[in-house]
């Protein structure tokens, strides 16, 4: 995969494109902040990292990881700016930052649980077999 940056514009752990060649797309439905105990407690960090771990979990069960990655979409319950360098911190936690993937952060009125705080989904490509 290869970044795709263009000259005007420098946004930190985000490419703007990623050029996938070809390979087996995975699409990885939103992830939510639910473990084996429920809906995940302690607020955004808490849950935006069972998230993460769901996806992961989920790509692996796939045979993929976060290099396969090629574009993540966050959407947060509420959002405020504010919240934006605490979300980067942790996100680069999980994904890949030397080749990030084209993201999205989207605040929303609500997400499946009245209680839900973010939400992630993405598109991974996998090499051809």
């Amino acid at each position: 995969m290869t970044p795709i940056n263009p000259p005007f514009v420098d946004i930190p752990g985000v490419s703007q494109a990623v050029l996938a060649e070809p390979g087996r797309t995975l699409y990885i439905s939103g992830q939510v902040p639910m473990g084996a105990e429920g809906l995940t407690e302690g607020g955004l960090l808490a849950q935006a990292d069972q998230a993460f771990a769901n996806f992961t979990a989920t790509l692996e069960a796939a045979g993929a990881d976060w290099s396969n990655v090629v574009r993540v979409t966050f959407y947060i319950k509420d959002y405020d700016p504010s919240q934006l360098e605490t979300m980067r911190e942790l996100r680069n936690k999980w994904v890949q930052t030397d080749v990030p993937p084209a993201s999205a952060l989207i605040g929303v009125a609500s997400l499946f649980h009245p209680e839900a705080l973010i939400e992630i989904d993405g598109i991974a490509v996998l090499p051809a077999e």
